[in-house]
């Protein structure tokens, strides 16, 4: 088995680095590029894995994992490219980097699979998106899902479609807990304690969540079942229909799509 080296050791490169040892990935099949001596320090001693610099990982590594913000992508892939080789693998994890231009940064032959994950990563509910590139095959495809499959779940969606991934899953965390904030808020507002409204929101959401996860039913479907004729769910849905809250949600993930694409296009 080759080594696997994850290039950014910030929150999401530790995350993929705790989820991969979580799952069973040899720490000695593993190596981090870190930059800062105490954060390289602070991995060692947690995870027991060996904190080269980029360069030798590039080395040494068939499989990089490049947990970098996009404005960095540049700078890294200038510092590997000239140790990089036809084979290996580059997982890219910056949003709005396409595959075509790490491809023309990196040499002839080296494969690239793109990368959307999501912040529930963190707490192994991860929803990641990959996308081949043009030297990829049906292995370093797997070897990706492998990857982002130790914190959560993988789908593979044609590269065009990412954009309008960035806009439902990779910010749509965002969106959720926007909604949960403002349901805490009108719950205090409603007279009960912040703690009281809090627990009652978050475990609504979560078996909410559980509910449409186990049993595969349609959310309409779910949300008619809740839904009494002239009750109190229908008062509160009539609501949500007079101010439009079906098309804002539209409206937001059109936006997030179109920032996406701008950001990919100034890459």
């Amino acid at each position: 088995m080759t080594q696997t080296a994850i290039l950014g050791a910030g929150v999401m490169g530790e995350t993929l680095l705790s989820g991969l040892v979580r799952a069973g990935r040899r720490v000695d099949r593993l190596l981090v590029g870190e930059k800062r001596p105490d954060r390289a320090r602070e991995l060692e001693e947690r995870y027991g894995v060996a904190v080269v610099s980029n360069l030798e990982a590039a080395r040494r590594a068939g499989t990089l994992a490049l947990v970098v913000k996009p404005q960095d992508m540049g700078d890294l892939l200038g510092e590997i490219a000239g140790e990089l080789r036809p084979g290996q693998l580059v997982v890219s994890l910056a949003a709005g980097i396409t595959t075509a231009y790490i491809e023309s940064r990196v040499p002839e032959g080296v494969a690239v699979v793109r990368v959307m994950p999501n912040t529930p990563a963190l707490v192994d509910e991860g929803m990641a998106a990959i996308s081949p590139g043009s030297h990829c095959d049906d292995a370093h495809l797997v070897e990706a899902e492998s990857l982002m499959g130790s914190c959560g779940k993988v789908l593979r969606v044609p590269e065009k479609q990412m954009d309008a991934v960035t806009a439902i899953s990779g910010s749509g965390p965002a969106y959720v807990f926007y909604v949960v904030e403002s349901m805490i808020e009108a719950g205090v507002h409603l007279g009960l304690p912040r703690a009281t409204a809090t627990e009652l929101v978050v475990q609504t959401l979560v078996g909410s969540a559980v509910m449409l996860r186990e049993t595969g039913t349609h959310p309409t479907v779910l949300r008619e079942q809740v839904t009494s004729p002239a009750g109190t769910t229908a008062a509160a849905l009539r609501e949500l229909e007079v101010h439009r809250v079906r098309a804002a949600f539209l409206a937001a993930m059109e936006a997030a799509r179109d920032r996406s694409r701008e950001l990919a296009e100034g890459s």
